[in-house]
């Protein structure tokens, strides 16, 4: 146990290490601007590891007929509607 924290409601909290950090929350709420300028307010995140892709979709199933690559990021579209991302080598997008 790393320690305890007092939550809005006055329960104690245990941090432990397998707690996200405040800083990991901070940077998750630092994203919501972005967030809601998504072009829906449903989204899907998948991260595959190993090959480095994040795939980002704005409806499900996206039914793509359409895609454009460009560096890197490839843009999926239903006619003209964007409906997902898959974004290449994501970690040096960070």
């Amino acid at each position: 146990m790393i320690g305890t924290v007092i939550s809005k409601n006055g329960k104690e909290i245990r941090l432990t290490a397998e707690r996200w950090s405040m800083e990991k929350v901070t940077d998750i709420l630092d994203s919501i601007p972005y967030l809601l300028k998504m072009p829906s307010k449903r989204l899907w995140v998948d991260y595959d590891d190993e090959a480095d892709v994040l795939y980002i979709s704005f409806r499900k199933p996206q039914q793509a007929n359409d895609s454009v690559m460009e560096d890197d990021i490839i843009y999926h579209y239903h006619d003209q509607e964007l409906v997902g991302l898959t974004i290449l080598h994501a970690k040096g997008k960070a």
